[in-house]
This record gives structure tokens, sequence and C-alpha cells, in this order.
């Protein structure tokens, strides 16, 4: 069974509702740098990235270490807001999305998650995949059975650990947490 290593990207340099594509702040350079410590010395395998920056970002420094180039895998990307938002109307649009549950999402939502999972089951070897946090709670929830599109909330540069059997998620370990912040 293959084992996969979902890590949150890094701090963003900028919020949902400032920027599309932020990089990571001084402090997000800094979780990476050590998660890649925490990591270096561990077997080496497959890095898979989404190819938004501050998960690029966040991949970059074991990447290195392991002299290697992730790959990109543009389904483990952030969840795609509603056509024509302005990034003022995402933030509010987003909180009251990650509220709710995948049975009442939009379509093209359902579409997003099932390309997620797809993405993941379909990994073959142990990979490090640096994604993004509805994505981890995607995976987890999905391993889990649960419904809710937040379930968890990953901690920046968490390790989330599953494994892939039978075409489905399993969790073998929660990562970092932060409190909920749906209340």
């Amino acid at each position: 069974m293959p084992k996969l290593y979902l890590v949150r990207h890094g701090e963003a340099a900028a919020g949902f509702t400032q920027s599309l594509d932020p990089g990571l702040s001084a402090l997000g350079h800094e979780q990476a740098s050590a998660l890649a410590q925490k990591l270096k010395t561990w077997p080496q395998m497959a890095i898979v990235s989404s190819p938004l920056a501050r998960a690029l970002e966040t991949s970059a420094p074991l990447a290195a270490l392991w002299q290697c180039d992730p790959a990109i895998e543009p389904r483990v990307a952030e969840i795609p807001a509603p056509d024509g938002q302005t990034l003022a109307e995402r933030g509010p649009w987003l909180q009251a999305f990650m509220r709710s549950s995948w049975s009442e999402a939009p379509a093209e939502l359902k579409a997003w998650r099932t390309d997620l999972l797809q993405a993941l089951t379909g990994i073959e070897q142990d990979t490090i995949v640096f994604t993004h946090f509805v994505a981890i709670n995607v995976a987890a929830g999905a391993a889990t059975g649960q419904d809710r599109v937040t379930c968890f909330s990953p901690a920046n540069a968490s390790l989330w650990s599953l494994e892939v059997s039978s075409g489905h998620l399993l969790l073998s370990a929660l990562g970092a947490q932060l409190p909920l912040p749906l209340g």
C-alpha cells in the first residue's frame, strides 16, 4: 500500500482575499526549511506539489536536499472559487462554503473533489504531496467517511499520513492542527 504524506503549505504572504497565488511569508519559508530538515533523513520518495506558489515554495527546501524536482499536479491545488468572483468576494464565499457539506456543494466543486481524490488514490508509490487546507480536508474527510467540507484544521507545514488501499484512502496519522476557525 502506498503511503501518502500530505503537507499543508507554509504560511502564505497574503490571504485568500488579497492574492490569487501568493508565495510564502518569511515565517512560511522558515516552516518549509524546518520541515525539510525534519524529513531529510527519511527514505527518499516522490515529491508531488500543487502548482500554486505557496505549495511549490514549501516543497523547494526538501526537493533541494533530495536533489529532485517535484512533480506538478494541478488536481491537488486549492479549491477553486466560483468564476467571476472578485478577491474581496472570495473570503466570505470560502468561509460559508467551509461550514457546509459536500452533499450540498455545487456540481463543479464536487467534480474538483472527485478529481483530487482520484489524483491521490492513483499514486502508486510512497509520496509526499504539498497541498492546501481544503485539499487535506477532502482527503482526511474521505478517509474517515465525513461529508463536512471542514473536518480538520491543518496547521501550516503540518504533515498528514494516509495510505492508499484498493482505491480508497486510509488515515494513518493526523498532522498538527489549529483550532477550527468556524466557531
